[in-house]
């Protein structure tokens, strides 16, 4: 008998079937893909999702879920499905408020700096000029950073230009004159720059709050602008879910009623600022936790950023003298913080890049935990960590939570900060992955770009966007393609305590996901990868 006459009997029989099964259960929405990668403890890879009240009921194969459920919405992607991504650590509000500033990154000099800013202030009706991005590693000519250029274009405006990180700024002498710093301002835990008895205009860490707190906060209007342009592009990048590491309590309110008004749908994880409103606030209320919002940690700042030399080293800077950076937050101060934390039972999340701050603060965190736990309190950055040390982020359960980009933003320069023997203990993610058994994984920005494909890249390739170094910066500590998918989907809900609701399209989660072109998991060259859709389910 010819091969057509079988297929005719096999269809026959199913249709038979079928109409003499239980009749299919009605869903809300299918959807189907080429690979839809569910990122749940199997990591099972399935064909197909039934959705109902926008969480996920089940998923298989197309002839599975085709035969139990069935939808009058059924969306069919040529493509690869995974969990919508989630950045671990970034600065979310902040990133839409430097949309309306000055862009500094990709300059090459001083003088593209000002450049650009002076291109900037013509087209701005703004008295305060500010914007970030410098990164003086990257610039061309290196030599003493100086506002003198600056002052010359704006003599009576004044303007405040932040580096990359954050950690440093360069203020004209309008801005100094009216933020009262001179040559004899001392402040703990920042530096003011100052050459030949006069200020070279560069500023770092806490010594910036004078300038920043002088600064007109922009009006409600902006802010909601801000977080609205800044949701517009994280959906672009394929972005659900962002944490956005330090926020005081007003930001956070606004948030919260932007979400329930249905303005805002992006998923926040916010960690509070460690000032005495949002303490007295939360010790009052207790945590928020929506399908939206997620608020139940408090973000401190140990140290300053390595390339601003303020990251607090064991031993002095290698290309610095007797420098060893400094403490943002005084050890003394770390603890206290840690105490309110501790009642408050809120995670504690520290921002620690030197060996010497990622020490002190493991150790603090060891006095509140005891032991083993799942409180979940995490180290920020873990950037240079002593490999003797590490053992005590399993003895206590800290985790670390890195951001991959930043090692390969950082390689050209890294090793003349610390010298190759401390490199080993330097952006180390595939040894800290091993120490509580995932990892979660964010970008920081806008200290680097917005886009999780190059978190992905940078974690399991250790090349920057233009493909190098050959062979990977560091390539031993590189993540699989497997640890680095699950380190931007379900470790990092883990790590936010969000994963009862988000993280995998396991049966229970809430529909979140984006659509890409091709099998990330497989395909090397991920940074060509095409963002067809990102879905943010309706709760």
């Amino acid at each position: 008998m010819s091969k057509s006459f079988w297929v005719y009997i096999y269809l026959s029989a199913s249709v038979l079937l079928l109409s003499c099964g239980e009749p299919r259960v009605p869903v809300d929405t299918i959807i189907t893909a080429n690979k839809i990668y569910i990122c749940n403890e199997a990591f099972d890879v399935a064909e197909a999702i039934a959705i109902k009240d926008s969480k996920i009921v089940a998923f298989g194969s197309q002839s599975d879920i085709n035969y139990t459920y069935s939808s009058e919405n059924i969306q069919d992607y040529v493509g690869v499905i995974y969990p919508g991504f989630i950045d671990a650590h970034s600065h979310f509000y902040g990133y839409g408020n430097t949309l309306n500033k000055v862009d500094l990154r990709e300059t090459t000099s001083l003088e593209n700096v000002i450049d650009k800013t002076v291109e900037f202030a013509q087209n701005s009706n703004e008295y305060w000029i500010t914007g970030r991005g410098w990164d003086q590693t990257n610039w061309e000519q290196k030599g003493t950073i100086s506002n003198l250029r600056l002052s010359i274009f704006f003599p009576d405006r004044p303007v405040f230009i932040k580096r990359i990180d954050g950690h440093a700024g360069l203020a004209n002498a309008k801005a100094l004159e009216l933020a009262g710093i001179t040559p004899a301002t001392q402040i703990d835990g920042g530096t003011i720059a100052v050459k030949n008895g006069q200020l070279t205009g560069l500023i770092t860490d806490n010594a910036m709050a004078l300038v920043d707190n002088i600064i007109p906060p922009p009006s409600r209007a902006s802010e909601i602008q801000a977080l609205l342009k800044a949701q517009e592009n994280c959906f672009k990048a394929g972005l659900t879910t962002v944490t956005d590491a330090g926020l005081n309590l007003s930001t956070i309110l606004l948030i919260d009623s932007l979400q329930q008004s249905g303005d805002l749908t992006i998923r926040i994880y916010a960690m509070a600022n460690p000032n005495e409103e949002n303490f007295t606030y939360f010790e009052k209320n207790g945590e928020i936790s929506t399908n939206r919002l997620q608020v139940s940690s408090i973000k401190i700042y140990a140290d300053g950023a390595l390339g601003s030399r303020g990251a607090r080293l064991k031993q002095p800077y290698c290309d610095h003298g007797n420098n060893t950076g400094i403490w943002v937050t005084s050890p003394n101060q770390i603890d206290s913080l840690c105490q309110r934390i501790d009642a408050l039972d809120f995670q504690a999340n520290t921002h620690c890049i030197g060996d010497s701050a990622n020490r002190l603060v493991l150790d603090i965190y060891g006095n509140y935990l005891k032991d083993k736990n799942d409180k979940r309190w995490r180290i920020e950055h873990a950037q240079v960590v002593t490999p003797v040390d590490r053992e005590l982020f399993t003895r206590y359960s800290i985790l670390p939570s890195v951001q991959p980009t930043h090692a390969t933003s950082d390689m050209n320069w890294a090793n003349n900060r610390l010298c190759m023997d401390r490199m080993q203990g330097a952006y180390a993610y595939k040894s800290l992955l091993a120490l509580n058994g995932y990892l979660p994984l964010g970008t920081d920005f806008p200290v680097e770009e917005i886009y999780p494909l190059h978190t992905f890249h940078a974690a399991v390739y250790r090349q920057d966007k233009h493909m190098k170094p050959l062979g990977g910066f560091l390539p031993e500590e590189s993540l699989s393609t497997k640890q680095a998918l699950l380190g931007m989907t379900r470790w990092a809900a883990k790590a936010n305590r969000m994963e009862d609701r988000i993280g995998s399209l396991a049966i229970g989660k809430l529909a979140d996901y984006v659509v890409l072109d091709r099998d990330i998991v497989y395909e090397k060259y991920m940074l060509k990868t095409g963002i067809l859709k990102t879905v943010i389910a309706d709760q």
